[in-house]
Order: C-alpha cells, then structure tokens, then sequence
C-alpha cells in the first residue's frame, strides 16, 4: 500500500499494514511504526482506535514518552483537546526535573526526567508510547508519575508486547494498543505476515 492510500473499506487496525520493517540490522528495532503517521487518516483511525478504551475515564493531561511517543501523544492530546507533558531523556530539560533510572529494549541503561510543576495528585495522566517491548521504558515513566502524587489512567502504545515488562502493565493498569488478538503472536514473535490482509 502507498503510504497516503486510504482503502475505501476502514477495518480496525487497516493502517498497520504501513509500519515498515527493520532494513539496518539488530542495532534498531524490528519495526518502524512511525511510516503511518504520515498518512492523516492512519494516524487519526490510530489515535480513535486507542482512545476507544478510555471514553469513560476522566483524562486531564496526556504525557508522551520521549522520542516517539512525543508523535502519538501529540496527537492522542489534541484529539483530546487536553495538554501534554513530555517525559525526557536525561539532561534536556532546563527546569527541577525528578529522573528515574531504567532499562531500554536493547539492555541500554537510561534516565528519563519530568518536570516538576505540573504533575501533582489529583491530576489524571494518560500515559503514551509508540511501543512496549521489555516495558522497561513505560514502568520509570508510570514510576516518575505516581512519584509526583498524579494517577497514570492508563497507558496507550501501537503495540504492547506479551514480554514479561508488557504483561507487568497490562495486569497492573487499563491499557489499548492497535494490535489485533489474532496478530499478536505474530508481534510477540517479531514478525508481520498478516499484515499484508490489511493491504486492500
């Protein structure tokens, strides 16, 4: 499919047939999901299609996992019509931050930072990523938000992988991502034939 094609049949899930595969070898992730933000409606039927879990839930601030889900989160914040919160990697902020220490997807150790003054309790955060792997990202992004007195709603990325990191938020928070039941095997085993049934 063409990266700005719309097929005239919308099923759920049609715009992930536009993530495109890993082309440079283990250093990078096994997929790109980014390729279907460049179609606006991709990217509208994604954000519809993740926020449908949470109509009910009361969202006053979405925050968005730097760097990739700054894109989603955007989007999720403006559909919204609330504010977003970027949560940084380590030394890009110049205000008091809180920082927390975790492990990426590729084993690497990380910090990410919040800033200060916006989270306080009361305050009703969606949390926003492109993807969980390990979930390792997502778990000091929750951590970073509890710690300033805010409650995480839920947590929404594309894809949420059954590792153990991914099974840790889905039984412990409401969560959605995009990815089918019948095709999640298929992102569990990091590969993505079915896809191409999405490709109408």
């Amino acid at each position: 499919m063409d990266v700005l094609d719309v097929p005239a049949n919308r099923q759920k899930g049609w715009y992930l047939s536009l993530m495109a595969p890993n082309t440079k070898g283990p250093a990078f992730a096994w997929l790109d999901p980014s390729r279907l933000y460049c179609n606006p409606q991709a990217l509208a039927d994604c954000v519809k299609d993740l926020l449908s879990p949470f109509d009910s839930d009361t969202i006053d601030l979405v925050a968005g996992i730097d760097a990739m889900g700054f894109i989603l989160g955007a989007s999720v914040a403006s559909t919204l019509g609330k504010g977003f919160l970027a949560i940084r990697k380590a030394g890009h902020l110049c205000v008091a931050t809180q920082s927390q220490n975790y492990t990426d997807y590729t084993g690497k150790e990380k910090t990410m930072e919040v800033r200060v003054d916006v989270l306080k309790p009361g305050v009703r955060v969606l949390l926003v990523d492109q993807w969980i792997e390990t979930g390792g990202t997502m778990k000091a992004a929750i951590q970073l938000v509890e710690r300033l007195g805010a409650t995480v709603v839920g947590v929404a990325a594309v894809a949420i992988e059954n590792t153990e990191g991914g099974k840790w938020v889905k039984e412990n928070y409401k969560f959605s991502h995009c990815i089918p039941e019948e095709l999640q095997s298929q992102i569990d085993q990091k590969y993505l034939n079915s896809f191409k049934s999405f490709d109408q």
